[in-house]
């Protein structure tokens, strides 16, 4: 799925957009994909390719997946390390050139057909609806210097649960930046496709998000995680050996209409936290004030050395959402020597610990999150489980021995749906590679 090929190579001729900040993903996509299936038929898949475009001659097939961040939330944006992994559920495309200037989108699990022309300014508009994340990559490729010498056409479909809250927006963006790239021999990295999603964010769909999502979609390796440093965009492939235990994703299935007001909050009050280091001319670490790629980089302490300056902040709210940050940022890296240490036990409390930051330093969390997270927590088979993503709503995640599984999702749906009123979504995943071809 991997295999690389020699081709043309598109020069870019803009500077790469720099990081900014967001955990708060766009889920229109999630939201509506109310009849994704958990498996790919290839065979059907082309039956339906053909039904709409009367024959699958030259047709070329790529997959996209979605992901999960086992650890380090709220972080990106203060230059910390994140932890993600794609999972075993994908977007898939199918896509084939014309012999005319036409581009047609067409998605089994969205109604309608959108046509556009490979030689338009691409814009956004409401009604586009999905095809807006698609217009928007094609707008920054174009931007970049890569040439459209024709139309093409596209079929869209997904094993992505519904509102599964696991990144299908940059799934989508990452899966047909790669597709396009591969149709006419582009050559684009996977670390530019990556960029080019998160681009394509900023100045087309206007989400100032970060770049987790999209970097961890379109470099993942399978049976690993990677170690990101959001500051620098280092990376680290870490293997991810989970042996009897599988991680659950649990889906609160509550729209999160807090998340982005808080997230602003949450920002400007690390910001603050920074500024009051800053202002008591502290001997801090070298690149604790710097803007590496725009970020303020609270990260760049360790807890130890926070502990010795904490007291020169004085808003006790502002105090518990920096310990927030340089606390998770060392469970992130104790998380990694976890893992190479074949210690998953150790991996489950750091997600239980990871939690408790999220719920009483850095208050994301909520009834819902709460329910899920300490509900898994207390049964049998589970080591560890933890919100994940920008909080107030939104996944949680846990790790589950396999033979535990659906106990596990039974117990903990009826105590949720006892408490919360509403049922919540579960299902059960595995590491995988990032975008390629099927």
């Amino acid at each position: 799925m991997r295999k690389e090929k020699n081709k043309k190579i598109c020069h870019f001729v803009q500077p790469v957009e720099q990081i900014f900040l967001d955990f708060c993903r766009c889920s229109v996509i999630m939201q509506t994909m109310e009849n994704a299936s958990e498996t790919f038929d290839r065979e059907s898949f082309l039956a339906a390719f053909k039904k709409i475009y009367a024959s699958t001659d030259g047709v070329q097939l790529f997959a996209s997946p979605a992901r999960i961040n086992i650890i380090g939330e709220h972080i990106d944006y203060n230059g910390g390390k994140v932890f993600p992994a794609a999972i075993d559920r994908y977007m898939y495309f199918a896509i084939r050139k014309r012999n005319d200037t036409k581009i047609i989108y067409n998605d089994l699990q969205f109604d309608g057909t959108f046509v556009f022309d490979a030689n338009e300014d691409f814009a956004y508009k409401k009604e586009n609806g999905y095809a807006n994340y698609l217009n928007g990559i094609l707008s920054i490729i174009k931007r970049r210097g890569c040439k459209l010498p024709c139309g093409f056409e596209v079929l869209i479909s997904s094993t992505v649960p519904p509102a599964g809250g696991i990144s299908s927006s940059s799934a989508l963006e990452c899966g047909f930046a790669y597709a396009v790239s591969e149709l006419f021999g582009f050559g684009i990295s996977r670390k530019d496709i990556a960029l080019i999603g998160q681009q394509s964010e900023h100045e087309f769909m206007n989400v100032n998000c970060g770049i987790m999502d999209q970097f961890i979609i379109a470099t993942a390796k399978d049976k690993t995680a990677e170690l990101l440093d959001c500051a620098t965009l280092d990376y680290e492939y870490v293997p991810l050996v989970m042996g009897d235990y599988r991680f659950v994703v649990m889906n609160t299935k509550k729209k999160r209409q807090l998340a982005d007001s808080k997230y602003n909050e949450r920002r400007s009050e690390c910001e603050k936290a920074l500024a009051q280091l800053k202002e008591a001319a502290l001997p801090l670490p070298a690149g604790a004030f710097s803007n590496t790629r725009y970020l303020p980089n609270l990260c760049a302490l360790t807890l130890e050395q926070f502990a010795q300056v904490s007291s020169c902040i004085k808003d006790q709210t502002i105090l518990r959402r920096a310990r927030h940050v340089v606390s998770e940022n060392e469970r992130v890296l104790k998380a990694v020597a976890a893992l190479k240490a074949g210690n998953l036990k150790e991996l489950g409390e750091l997600l239980r610990q990871s939690h408790a930051s999220l719920r009483d330093d850095y208050e994301v969390t909520g009834i819902e999150l709460d329910t899920l997270a300490d509900t898994a927590n207390a049964q049998e088979g589970c080591i560890g489980a933890r919100m994940t993503g920008a909080g107030f709503g939104g996944c949680a995640i846990a790790i589950v021995h396999k033979d535990k599984v659906d106990v596990f999702i039974k117990n903990v749906q009826k105590i949720y749906t006892d408490k919360i009123g509403h049922d919540a979504g579960f299902f059960a995943c595995s590491p995988s590679d990032g975008v390629g071809t099927v």
